[in-house]
């Protein structure tokens, strides 16, 4: 009898092994694309066109890479590595949205709802029609009122551009992107400032997101800081996502680099690069500010791509991610900005979503279905529920990805572009 059992024993280890290789055949991200990864990578440090650069992937709950190029402070040989913090700047809104939504499915508001219904400072509120004669502005008013959904999806009107004749003027007097003032003075003042267009008719990034963190605030009657400190960073453990960075910890902050010119690098000083990081601001942004780690933020991936839990811990309902991973930017907004260039993609909740494959080599990568965001100094996240993968890729390079660094990671994760496939 005991060698019956004894033999049962090893038959299961056996087929549980055989299982788990075959888990692990069947995985997209193998030792030929691994070596993909770091060719690609440390080809751009070596060009001299970025100092440092580090990736992390998960695939089917396993981390099936990670490695990290170059330096985070050239200056003072300090190596880029796993726990290097990075300002991820654009990279806070997807966590601003998983906010938002956490009171969404407490029953707290409706996407369509309108948002002076929680925020009066944006009732009736006007929108540009270009300048007269004389250069005055001339207002229409607002054809419907602005909702959460155009705050969730970018269609709000909030201007963000210098060269709009008349209403730029106006949106840098009332400068409500200043550190020093909180977010119901922010919201004040936005709303003080003409929409651009028509609400629900264009796509075009602003404050929207840095609206969403004040509505957070307004519905739940918490500062936004602490609420998804509580709801978010802390049950998923991200204790090195936050915006202020104590001095304890600053010497692990990567530093930034503004590149003039191929394989020319400046080093920006920390006291102007790291200075909202480093200096307690008043203002607690939605759509910028946090700083993270690659572990961190992969926590905050892994999340995602289960549907709403990590490691036991629910932030969100299946319904709900699947909610904010689905395109709500209908066919009728056609202008839509720069947001073509991140391929085939429409807009969900604080995400861009592929709808469909690559039209050509020249289109970023990725697979349909796939949701994803990136960061200023040129960081990328994206979830590919198909695979079941999630990618972090960190690095602090101004201007935004001039150098193509984000289509070449993607191409060395998925294979390159190929006729009729979805890859």
């Amino acid at each position: 009898m005991k060698h019956l059992l004894s033999y049962t024993l090893l038959v299961i280890l056996l087929s549980a092994c055989q299982d788990k290789q075959s888990a692990a055949d069947n995985l997209l991200v193998d030792d030929l694309v691994r070596t993909r990864i770091d060719s690609t990578l440390s080809s751009f440090v070596e060009s001299g066109n970025i100092a440092g650069v580090s990736a992390l992937l998960f695939e089917k709950d396993q981390e099936v890479y990670f490695n990290a190029f170059g330096y985070a402070d050239l200056e003072n040989q300090v190596k880029m590595d796993r726990n290097t913090i990075v300002q991820i700047y654009s990279m806070t809104k997807p966590i601003t949205g998983t906010a938002l939504m956490t009171l969404y499915e407490e029953g707290k508001f409706q996407l369509d709802d309108s948002l002076s219904k929680y925020a009066p400072e944006f009732v009736d509120m006007k929108v540009y029609d270009g300048v007269d004669e004389n250069g005055n502005v001339k207002l229409v008013d607002a054809d419907r009122p602005v909702t959460i959904r155009d705050l969730t999806r970018h269609t709000a009107g909030f201007p963000n551009r210098a060269d709009i004749p008349g209403l730029s003027e106006i949106l840098a007097e009332k400068d409500p992107r200043s550190y020093e003032i909180d977010l119901s003075e922010m919201a004040k003042r936005i709303a003080e400032v003409p929409l651009w267009f028509q609400p629900g008719t264009q796509w075009e990034y602003g404050q929207s997101v840095d609206v969403q963190a004040y509505l957070v605030e307004k519905i739940s009657g918490i500062p936004y800081k602490d609420y998804v400190q509580m709801h978010v960073l802390d049950p998923l453990k991200m204790n090195n996502t936050r915006y202020f960075v104590p001095e304890s910890e600053r010497t692990k902050m990567s530093a930034s680099y503004r590149r003039t010119g191929e394989g020319q690098l400046e080093q920006l000083p920390n006291e102007e690069a790291h200075d909202f990081n480093i200096n307690e601001y008043p203002l607690t942004p939605g759509g910028f500010g946090l700083t993270s780690t690659l572990d961190d933020y992969m926590k905050f991936a892994r999340m995602i791509v289960h549907k709403g839990e990590f490691e036991g811990t629910r932030i969100l309902q299946p319904e709900t991610v699947e909610l904010m991973a689905t395109n709500h930017l209908p066919d009728s907004v056609t202008e839509r900005s720069w947001l073509p260039s991140k391929g085939n993609v429409g807009f969900g909740i604080d995400f861009a979503v592929r709808t469909a494959p690559p039209a050509s080599a020249d289109e970023m990568n990725g697979i349909v279905g796939e949701f994803f965001w990136d960061g200023a100094a040129s960081t990328l996240f994206w979830v590919d529920p198909v695979n079941e993968i999630t990618a972090v890729l960190f690095v602090q390079l101004y201007p935004y990805d001039q150098i193509k660094l984000h289509k070449k990671f993607k191409d060395a994760v998925y294979g390159k572009y190929r006729p009729m496939e979805t890859n």
